[in-house]
């Protein structure tokens, strides 16, 4: 039997997403009513712009004091697409702090702070949803926490930043270079008129933190994630990978050790072989990757961004929500009872790829080789080409440690016939 009185959201923030947002709950009313167990009514939007025409939303409901709104009392669930910080924090705990849960996209927000906001929800008995701060669309989150809760998950590696891969996409399928690509997504609204966030991996180590967190029962830091960007990545890099049978993905990649007893978290561009089934992630779309104990090897794929994408993820957590407070209960929580330590990078194992500028005479791949075998790092394979007195010579080692590769191409810059690294590049998925 429904219920007739209606369950009250308000929403903070009515940009891309937070339209999308109010659109599809009055267009949706009726079957979002019927999936809930009662009727769901837009009580208030607040934005810092008031003045602006918002299709289909009463101007009656509109305010600019988003404080005021959360504080109500007769809100049911705050839904926050406002991003940021502040007033984003402050914002989601006074919900909590006056009777309302709260279904936010905000993975900033959830990298640096999520287990003092987890705390607060569990503080007043209320939820915190966020399927919407990781991949779009993707449903992601709650597979991570509830579907695979019984199982042990060992790795999260994935593609979850779409300007990035479109970028990367086009310059190994028309063998553009990076600013010429960037431009391109630039132009077709993919990427931001500054690209900081998506091109230095600011966005997708906000993801790896959340992933991290989730997956190994283990709070992760924005700060724990290491992070590398991808403006270095050149067209003769995508040579380079596909002499090797690789193209080359700006990864997030969370991580188990071997011994159980530490986990990692990075972000960073790398070679990925082309059986491996994220490299063939097209466009501006996403891709996660899971391997676990029980489950095996789980693929999830789809937009990661865009206004009604990221719309459809947070109408999936409010309709979930809205059901826990039509029962009287809440879903999980934070689950980080394993507390492992995060290691930090110099710890990370994984196959290197390395091109040097040298010498071209006798003598200078034996100088190469015994600079490798004296700091413990195997050459798998090794491919050298010359002209006019240079050459470059390109190295594919066996699985290393970072900390080990980097004593290693310290020493190698000392060498007289090295004239440069011109680039180093992880090898993963294999």
């Amino acid at each position: 039997m429904m219920r007739t009185r209606p369950l009250k959201v308000a929403l903070l923030g009515c940009g891309v997403v937070g339209s999308e947002v109010a659109r599809i709950m009055t267009t949706h009313a009726d079957d979002l009513a019927a999936r809930i167990g009662a009727p769901v009514e837009l009580a208030g939007v607040a934005v810092r712009r008031p003045s602006r025409v918002r299709e289909g939303i009463d101007p009656a409901l509109v305010t600019t004091d988003a404080t005021a709104l959360v504080k109500r009392g007769d809100i049911d669930v705050v839904v926050e697409v406002i991003g940021g910080i502040e007033p984003a924090r402050t914002l989601i705990t006074t919900a909590f702090e006056h009777g309302a849960s709260v279904v936010s996209a905000n993975k900033a927000l959830l990298a640096q702070d999520g287990a003092a906001l987890h705390a607060a929800a569990d503080e007043h008995g209320k939820d915190l949803y966020y399927e919407a701060a990781v991949a779009g669309a993707i449903p992601l989150i709650r597979p991570l926490r509830e579907s695979l809760a019984g199982d042990k998950i060992n790795r999260v590696m994935g593609i979850v930043n779409g300007t990035t891969n479109f970028i990367l996409d086009k310059m190994d399928s028309t063998g553009a270079g990076y600013q010429e690509a960037l431009d391109e997504a630039t132009a077709l609204g993919y990427a931001e008129a500054d690209p900081t966030a998506d091109v230095e991996g600011f966005d997708a180590a906000a993801k790896a933190a959340i992933l991290a967190g989730i997956a190994f029962h283990t709070r992760v830091r924005l700060d724990d994630v290491y992070r590398e960007g991808m403006a270095e990545v050149t067209a003769a890099d995508f040579a380079s990978a596909k002499e090797m049978g690789c193209t080359i993905k700006l990864l997030a990649i969370c991580e188990r050790a071997a011994d159980g007893g530490s986990v990692t978290a990075r972000v960073h561009p790398a070679m990925i072989p082309l059986t491996h089934p994220l490299s063939s992630v097209r466009g501006a779309y996403n891709a996660v990757f899971v391997e676990s104990d029980a489950a095996g090897q789980l693929m999830f794929y789809g937009p990661g961004a865009g206004g009604a994408p990221t719309a459809s993820a947070v109408l999936g957590d409010l309709v979930a929500v809205c059901r826990n407070r039509l029962s009287g209960a809440t879903g999980p929580g934070e689950s980080a009872y394993a507390a492992l330590p995060v290691s930090p990078m110099g710890d990370v194992v994984t196959r290197y790829h390395i091109s040097l500028d040298v010498a071209d005479k006798p003598g200078v791949l034996a100088q190469v080789a015994t600079v490798f075998a004296e700091h413990g790092v195997s050459i798998d394979t090794v491919r050298q080409q010359g002209k006019d007195g240079e050459a470059s010579l390109v190295v594919v080692t066996h699985r290393a440690s970072d900390a080990s590769l980097t004593g290693t191409v310290e020493a190698l810059r000392k060498l007289d016939t090295v004239r440069g690294v011109a680039s180093i590049m992880r090898v993963e998925g294999e």
